[in-house]
């Protein structure tokens, strides 16, 4: 076993930003660009490791931390040996600080409330107070064990405008020192296995703002560097322009990754395409929990690739009535488990019965896709020609 982490980069586009790049860490080796699905409390809604491996998946978000926190403790998963063998994922895997849940908690203050030390939260069970420091939230990632973990943040409401983003930012950057300083006392999982540590850039939708945040965390010379915040994701068009802010202040050799990038397959392009490594999102089995599956082809454009459908947001509803008596798959093409095996007739007659076999078959075909579309960014880029 390898017990380190390192990553280089393998390749760089000329006509984009785009790259691929190789990530080693403990748990094996993966190449970027790629999606990470989400294990928000310890399991990736509906789908098996074996599911998420055949899907095409090389790394996962696996364990929040806040959730781990609340259920099922740091006693369990110790004592499980860490949040692979818990989850029987032996792949990479990457958990989050806490941060984004502190920001949601924090909207009701009779909940969560914010000062300078950190979060202070009500267990929703047994009403325990729970304090989540910049220590804490290390120390809790130390015992899931991921391969990467997150400086503990706060991340950046687009409400409030610059009055909100500017403490946000500055307590994001204390917290960031503050969690280093933890690390650094000994950079391993409570298991033995060297972690990285990725700084967070937040500053909202203020490019100046966002620049000094960017060279705040590349100063702090971690491991990769994440861009977050409420805006990251959720309005893709403001996500590229503070990937156009930030990416020169961004040295080629550390990870890039966006926060909650994932809604359509189309997103993952648009974010590879301004050079960015690592992505995640709830998004692809909320919506084929919901019914929404993707649907659509990787066409070419002339410096790169489009994701072409005839369906509305690129998802077709598999509730429509028009599809009880058809027997074609979701996606003409598409290799995943569910395409190859079942008709559209028969997922809708499942999802009309509310089945848990319907979300199973519709997660593995989401998550295929958006699989499918970053091995074929990773194709696009590798076999571009090198000028002489």
């Amino acid at each position: 076993m390898n017990n380190q982490f390192s990553s280089r980069l393998i390749k760089a586009s000329k006509a984009t930003s785009a790259r691929v790049m190789e990530i080693t860490t403990p748990h094996g080796i993966l190449t970027t660009p790629t999606f990470m699905p989400v294990g928000t409390r310890a399991f990736v809604n509906h789908m098996t490791p074996d599911d998420l491996i055949h899907a095409g998946s090389q790394i996962i978000l696996g364990g929040n931390t806040y959730h781990m926190l609340l259920n099922p403790g740091m006693d369990v998963i110790k004592a499980s040996g860490g949040m692979h063998r818990l989850m029987a994922w032996n792949k990479p895997m990457l958990t989050d600080s806490g941060g984004f849940q502190v920001f949601s908690l924090s909207k009701n203050s009779k909940i969560c409330r914010i000062d300078s030390e950190g979060a202070h939260f009500k267990h929703p069970i047994n009403g325990k107070v729970i304090h989540l420091t910049p220590k804490s939230s290390i120390e809790t990632q130390k015992i899931i064990g991921a391969d990467i973990i997150m400086a503990f943040d706060e991340c950046t409401p687009e409400q409030g405008g610059r009055e909100a983003a500017l403490p946000a930012m500055e307590r994001t950057h204390r917290w960031l020192l503050e969690s280093k300083e933890t690390y650094l006392a000994s950079p391993y999982s409570a298991y033995g296995y060297k972690q990285a540590l990725f700084g967070i850039v937040q500053g909202g939708s203020f490019q100046d703002l966002r620049e000094q945040s960017a060279r705040f965390i590349v100063d702090a010379d971690l491991e990769g560097i994440a861009i977050g915040g409420e805006v990251i994701g959720f309005n893709m068009q403001k996500t590229g322009e503070v990937i156009d802010w930030v990416r020169p202040l961004l040295p080629a050799n550390k990870v890039r990754y966006t926060m909650g990038v994932g809604l359509n397959p189309q997103d993952l392009i648009d974010v590879v395409k301004k050079g960015i490594d690592l992505f995640d999102c709830v998004a692809p089995t909320r919506n084929a929990r919901h019914g929404g599956l993707y649907h659509g082809k990787i066409s070419k454009t002339a410096d790169w690739i489009t994701f072409l459908s005839e369906e509305q947001n690129g998802r077709l509803f598999i509730g429509k009535a028009i599809y009880a008596k058809d027997d074609r798959p979701i996606l003409e093409g598409c290799l995943c488990y569910t395409c190859l095996h079942f008709s559209r007739a028969y997922l809708r007659f499942l999802f009309k019965q509310g089945s848990s076999l319907y979300s199973q078959l519709a997660c593995i075909h989401n998550i295929f896709i958006m699989q499918t579309v970053c091995e074929q960014l990773r194709a696009l880029i590798l076999a571009e020609r090198t000028e002489e």
